[in-house]
């Protein structure tokens, strides 16, 4: 996902801003107010599920959806021509009856397309239905366009049920990408294809649910009654918004919501983790292949400097940040690319030792021309729903005053998540905390969005591309080179050396500085069954069950 990855998915998952901890008792007190209050909302016996969550969607559209807070919920309310089955990598059809026969030459996808289904809206659902779907989400621009339209050459229905896709070039994970979260099923009556024309507050799809309600606060989603597929083992879903992770965490605890997932601070997560060995509730932690990281800005001084840049990877130490940050709910990564693949190279640790490298960066920022006199001043923000990253930033800010000699100095800002996602991409922030959730399972998803650009130069930088949306703005024909090559090529052996070579010079050039790789925790209510997480790590709504 997804700038998405908040990526900027794909732009990460929100989480507590540790300020508010401070707060606590105010907000305890205010909980009521973020509790439920429509009957059909609430966790009572009504065979409805509530789940609660503190990620505030920005868009119900799935062309402009690149936020796992906006994702998750266009997932469970829609179908893609494949997905992964609950708890696997495995790709299965799902629109699609089987998976795709490739042409010869990699570039011709021919896809046979599942017939008796209906939209939402009763429309009914055929080839012709799909290719409207996935050239809007390529023409409309949004967010997350390019993931198609740097592949995609034409999509068009070649039969009532037939659907023909053609590659600009082989891509060895274009199945993949059809799984994307992003990439469902509309309505061709409730939507139209534009650049910029967006529903952000509707949704028409074929998925198991019918959007009911859309409000600040909460989502409502019914049953589809005409669901071709396998009916959900619940009567509905509330979805509620909470306002911060202390006020999700005592919700759940108060019974106000049966499922708390997205997101809950660390000493949380470990308060209630203890409790469920007590039976009060069920905790399910599930491994992912979620990287977090700080994106470095190429283009804001004094990061312009690949020295600087450099040099903090050198000083970032993450054992650290493991034990006041993350109470061990994570591990150590050193490349952008999670441990889960077989290409993963650890190239900064092998590069800058496992951190807290103070005298390499010392080096580093007087070859660039800082010194105790005239210091190497950084700007880190982070969204303003993450305790994580509020508790990282200030690490990071006390490590460089406790290790740099005064040399390099972080400056913390914090910015609203949606704003953060808007503007990332504008280049308005030197260094940002972020987390990547998968788009879709391949090594390519944790590189191409990060380190791609359709137009830019080495002077410049990044103008239009994935890095420039990720914030970094980092340029290399070089690396397009590399990039290219991995996504054409088939050979395992051959495409894992792409992939040495694309981490040795990101480990060179340091547009981001991978961090680590994190848990997720789903926490259920005693008589809650089916919580499965699917392969990118969203809540599947469909097998959730209140027995009893």
């Amino acid at each position: 996902m997804g700038l998405f990855s908040l990526s900027i998915r794909q732009w990460g998952r929100v989480r507590l801003l540790f300020s508010l901890l401070c707060m606590c008792v105010l907000l305890v007190s205010s909980c009521a107010s973020n509790q439920v209050t429509n009957s059909s909302a609430s966790a009572s016996g009504n065979g409805r599920i509530t789940i609660g969550t503190t990620a505030k969607p920005r868009t119900l559209d799935p062309a402009d959806a690149y936020e796992l807070s906006s994702l998750s919920l266009v997932y469970n309310m829609s179908d893609r021509l494949y997905t992964y089955a609950p708890g696997s990598t495995e790709l299965k059809p799902e629109l699609a009856t089987a998976l795709p026969t490739v042409s010869d030459d990699g570039l011709t996808y021919t896809i046979p397309i599942r017939e008796g289904v209906l939209f939402h809206d009763d429309t009914k659902f055929d080839a012709k239905a799909m290719e409207f779907s996935l050239r809007r989400f390529i023409e409309n621009n949004g967010k997350p366009s390019f993931l198609l339209s740097d592949s995609v050459e034409s999509v068009k229905a070649t039969g009532d049920y037939e659907l023909t896709i053609k590659l600009k070039q082989p891509f060895a994970a274009f199945p993949s990408l059809l799984a994307f979260s992003g990439v469902p099923a509309l309505s061709p009556k409730a939507y139209e294809i534009g650049e910029g024309k967006f529903k952000p507050n509707n949704f028409i799809g074929t998925g198991p649910y019918k959007l009911a309600k859309f409000g600040t606060d909460s989502l409502i989603f019914d049953v589809f009654d005409k669901y071709w597929g396998e009916k959900p083992a619940n009567n509905g879903i509330t979805v509620q918004i909470l306002s911060s992770g202390v006020n999700l965490y005592n919700n759940f605890r108060k019974q106000g919501v049966d499922v708390a997932y997205v997101a809950l601070d660390p000493d949380q997560i470990t308060s209630l983790e203890k409790m469920s060995k007590e039976g009060k509730w069920l905790a399910i932690p599930n491994e992912g292949s979620v990287v977090s990281y700080l994106t470095l800005n190429r283009n804001q001084k004094p990061l312009d400097k690949v020295e600087v840049r450099q040099a903090i990877a050198a000083m970032i130490d993450r054992e650290l940040i493991f034990d006041r940050v993350l109470y061990g709910q994570a591990e150590a990564v050193y490349s952008m690319i999670p441990t889960t693949f077989d290409v993963y190279e650890p190239v900064f640790k092998e590069k800058y030792g496992k951190g807290g490298n103070a005298e390499k960066a010392k080096e580093l920022l007087t070859k660039a021309g800082f010194s105790k006199d005239n210091p190497a001043v950084v700007e880190i923000w982070y969204p303003s729903g993450s305790a994580p990253r509020s508790l990282t930033a200030l690490v990071l800010k006390a490590l460089a005053k406790k290790t740099m000699d005064g040399m390099l100095e972080f400056d913390i800002h914090t910015v609203e998540s949606t704003s953060a996602f808007k503007n990332i991409g504008k280049g308005l922030y030197p260094g940002f905390l972020l987390s990547w959730y998968p788009d879709y399972l391949d090594a390519d998803n944790y590189i191409q969005p990060f380190l791609s650009c359709e137009k830019g130069s080495v002077e410049k930088g990044c103008e239009e591309g994935g890095s420039q949306s990720q914030g970094s703005f980092f340029y290399s024909q070089k690396m397009n080179e590399l990039i290219n090559q991995e996504r054409k090529e088939q050979d395992p052996e051959k495409r894992k050396q792409i992939f040495d070579e694309i981490q040795e010079i990101l480990a060179k050039e340091v547009p981001y500085v991978p961090l680590w790789q994190s848990k997720d925790y789903v926490f259920a209510q005693n008589g809650i069954t089916g919580v499965q997480l699917d392969a990118t790590q969203n809540l599947i709504y469909r097998n959730l069950k209140k027995e009893g």
